[in-house]
């Protein structure tokens, strides 16, 4: 993909992306169809950080491609249902070919504020030694939720003297062959690494600190259908039936349900379910275990709140990540919250004001990234088309040596 660096004045109207993932590609890609430009700012040199250098060997989406497309690019006929990182991978770089989008890569914000006085929005950010200066009508944050892994503060960790890594270092299961892992985090990085070590011939046990929904691909799948003709509380109850018929009980194996229905867990809230890959199989077989949360560690021992202690050659912290883009946005039009995310709920969450948008962060996955890009799209080129500036200047782009 090439790098783009751009002193444009033959255009109005730049629109600045931040995030060169699924929702800013989505974003950019339906601009470029209305013929609106577009710069996307990427900290990292490749498209797609997250697929390409953060997740495991031998995950897929979870969900069947039909709801996992970009705007106006739908998966080929060929492409399988549940969709392989390398091949997610190829289809990010064939879009992003595809719909000519510029990408300045190795560009990491350190500002973003709306200057009121010239009505632009001003982003100043760092490329190596350089400090360059971005100025654009419109704002789109598509920086995404998983910016910052997260390892919880554990009393003794630093006396441990085996592995200890995030999730998102993990690729395989294979350097653990034989030896004792604790993966903690039940979320499906967590229950799928767990899993991925299993079938490799380490020794699991998997921390499960909180309720979780636990669902396969076909039920998902056969439910979010279901969502397009029945209300979400009888699609829950019918998720609730289909999983218990196939699952059992599952807090007999430390696995207890929430409160909250699936869909609207899902869609109401931060939390995930956990679409199973086979892990809960081997639950079921004592192959795989289950341990509530742990109170210290000490060397090698790991004790736990059951009053449980045992050996671990490696601990796998499949804890999650943070947004950071409260760090760097300065302004946020009403519609970044605290925690980095959109503060208002679906489907009032992708505008806030003065040209400031946000994409992929309503934890809506890949359907919520193409929908946002839809939305945005729709907004912004009405505007750019009939506005009476649209032979002007307004881009401008500046190098600052720090």
């Amino acid at each position: 993909m090439r790098d783009y660096w751009i002193q444009n004045k033959e255009f109005n109207y730049f629109h600045i992306l931040v995030g060169a993932g699924p929702s800013g590609l989505a974003v950019a890609a339906c601009l470029a169809q209305r013929a609106v430009p577009s710069l996307i700012l990427e900290r990292d040199n490749c498209i797609g950080p997250l697929w390409r250098k953060r997740t495991y060997n031998h995950i897929s989406l979870h969900l069947a491609k039909q709801y996992c497309s970009l705007p106006h690019l739908p998966h080929s006929e060929t492409t399988p249902t549940y969709i392989p990182k390398s091949e997610f991978i190829s289809y990010l770089d064939s879009y992003a070919e595809r719909f000519h989008l510029r990408i300045r890569f190795g560009c990491q914000v350190e500002s973003a504020l709306y200057d009121h006085k010239s009505g632009r929005w001003i982003l100043k950010a760092k490329n190596g030694d350089v400090l360059e200066e971005y100025v654009g009508r419109y704002l789109v944050v598509a920086a995404g939720e998983n910016n910052e892994k997260v390892v919880p503060d554990v009393n003794g960790l630093e006396s441990f003297k085996g592995v200890v890594i995030h999730s998102s270092e993990y690729r395989t299961g294979f350097a653990f062959k034989g030896k004792d892992v604790l993966v903690v985090g039940s979320g499906n990085s967590g229950t799928e690494i767990a899993f991925d070590l299993f079938e490799a011939g380490a020794r699991t046990l998997v921390v499960v600190r909180s309720p979780i929904h636990i669902v396969n691909k076909e039920i998902y799948l056969f439910g979010m259908r279901l969502m397009k003709y029945l209300p979400m509380s009888i699609v829950d109850y019918i998720i609730h039936l289909l999983c218990y018929l196939r699952f059992g009980n599952t807090a007999k194996y430390g696995l207890r349900w929430p409160d909250i229905g699936l869909m609207n867990m899902k869609f109401s809230t931060p939390t995930y379910l956990v679409v199973d890959v086979g892990t809960y199989d081997r639950i079921k077989t004592g192959e795989i275990q289950v341990l509530p949360s742990f109170i210290s560690i000490e060397g090698n021992i790991v004790a736990f709140s059951n009053g449980q202690a045992h050996h671990f050659d490696a601990i796998i912290f499949a804890t999650g990540y943070r947004s950071t883009i409260r760090q760097w946005l300065e302004t946020d039009e009403g519609l970044i919250g605290d925690d980095g995310m959109a503060k208002n709920k679906y489907p009032d969450h992708w505008k806030g004001r003065n040209g400031f948008y946000c994409a992929g962060l309503n934890r809506n996955g890949l359907h919520g990234s193409s929908e946002d890009g839809l939305l945005i799209e729709n907004d912004i080129s009405n505007e750019y088309i009939l506005s009476k500036e649209a032979n002007g200047v307004n881009f401008e782009g500046k190098n600052k040596s720090v």
